[in-house]
């Protein structure tokens, strides 16, 4: 079984649906023989590397809400992170762009190592200030899953995986994907955003007779 993952390094219920969906692999008696590939997704491709101002105004601009409903956005998204062991500080975030994180997480694949990436990227940037747009910040977290810094640098320097990251877009445009989080498991059953466990061990549960 193939379970292809689209998601951003910034968004908040991406890091809650990889968490949901690895709460139910661990109960599926399957779990070996399920590959889960990591697809990249930009929510904003225009982004700045670096947003001059804090998570709550970015919000603030992008979805045309009050300061005060930002606040209760972020609010909401750290407690349900809560729930699954996360701990989120988004009022220490630096947004910024990901196309160059999604570049390193390719390079990572290339060496088995992209959820381990995905995972560290996720956590430094919601819970360790990561400026997750800036090219020095991501080589020096690269070393803890296991990619030197200076290779990291190397390829964040070069514009190798460009190509990898635009595909797997456009593979999400096949799939008609507008939003992430989005799982697809084996081309064929699809959920949608950071559902409750239950819906992904159904859904690996339909797969696997179907397969």
């Amino acid at each position: 079984m193939q379970i292809e993952v689209w998601s951003d390094v910034v968004c908040p219920w991406c890091y809650i649906g990889k968490r949901r969906l690895e709460m139910a692999l661990a109960k599926f008696p399957h779990w070996e023989s399920v590959q889960v590939i990591w697809r990249s997704f930009e929510l904003d491709r225009d982004a700045p590397r670096r947003y001059p101002g804090t998570l709550d105004e970015m919000l603030v601009k992008k979805y045309r809400v009050s300061p005060q409903q930002a606040a209760a956005m972020n609010a909401h998204v750290t407690e349900v992170a809560k729930e699954v062991g996360l701990e989120y500080r988004l009022s220490d975030a630096h947004p910024g762009n990901t196309f160059d994180a999604h570049r390193l997480i390719h390079f990572a694949a290339s060496r088995q190592l992209d959820d381990g990436a995905s995972e560290l990227l996720m956590h430094a940037y919601f819970s360790e200030s990561l400026e997750v747009g800036d090219h020095a910040a991501l080589a020096r977290l690269a070393p803890k899953f296991g990619i030197a810094e200076n290779e990291a640098q190397a390829i964040l320097q070069s514009d190798a995986y460009s190509d990898a990251v635009r595909a797997d877009e456009a593979r999400a445009v096949e799939f008609g994907i507008t939003a992430v989080p989005n799982f697809v498991i084996d081309e064929n059953i699809g959920i949608s955003g950071a559902q409750p466990v239950e819906v992904f061990s159904s859904a690996l549960e339909q797969a696997w007779k179907e397969a």
